[in-house]
């Protein structure tokens, strides 16, 4: 064994650990911190076969930036957990039914004579100036140029939907128009009365 393949290992089984951690943990704080360690895990593992870029990008958007909003909307949201724990066992079976699924297909892309080592071996060593950024961008832009404008598309919408959602008029909502502070005047806020001190005001 090379140390390349027990590197491998190592993080293979810190992804698989952090990513059990996720699902299974009932702080959701603690799961986005262990779902970090399973992106930093799998961007070693990207770099095992000299995917520089995509381990770089994975980190600094999905790590750097993605997470950070993730930690901020779990704190600002009051989340019940009793409501999560009372709806635990009324989706459960769907879970299973979900979680044995996929590990059927995994196994089945696993044993599959299409995803054998013969298929796929080991990557061959690049030159010293090779630029992976350059292969990718190369790529995507030739081959999968059609299939790259249509996910832009529909992350388009998906934020122009996600505007539309929250931009909806509230009745109960309390807000300020500053165009009207700004032009309001004393005779519009302050109203003086003179009364004498052995007079009754009336204040209706």
């Amino acid at each position: 064994m090379t140390f390349q393949h027990f590197l491998f290992y190592v993080f293979a089984l810190v992804l698989i650990t952090a990513a059990v951690m996720v699902v299974s943990r009932k702080n959701p704080v603690q799961a986005a911190m262990f779902l970090i360690l399973s992106f930093v895990s799998c961007a070693a593992l990207w770099l095992l076969v000299e995917a520089e870029f995509l381990a770089i990008v994975l980190v600094l958007v999905y790590v750097g930036a993605v997470m950070v909003l993730f930690l901020f909307v779990i704190m600002m949201l009051d989340i019940n957990t009793a409501i999560v724990k009372s709806s635990f066992m009324q989706y459960l079976p769907l879970g299973l039914l979900l979680f044995f699924t996929m590990l059927i297909e995994m196994i089945l892309v696993m044993t599959n004579q299409y995803f054998s080592a013969e298929n796929f071996p080991a990557p061959i060593a690049k030159a010293i100036d090779y630029s992976n950024t350059e292969a990718l961008g190369r790529i995507l832009y030739t081959e999968y140029m059609y299939p790259f404008e249509i996910a832009a598309v529909i992350l388009v919408i998906g934020i122009i939907a996600a505007i539309g959602l929250t931009l909806r008029t509230r009745k109960d909502s309390k807000k300020q128009n500053p165009s009207k502070q700004v032009l309001a005047t004393k005779a519009d806020r302050l109203k003086i009365i003179k009364v004498n001190s052995e007079e009754k005001l009336d204040i209706n």
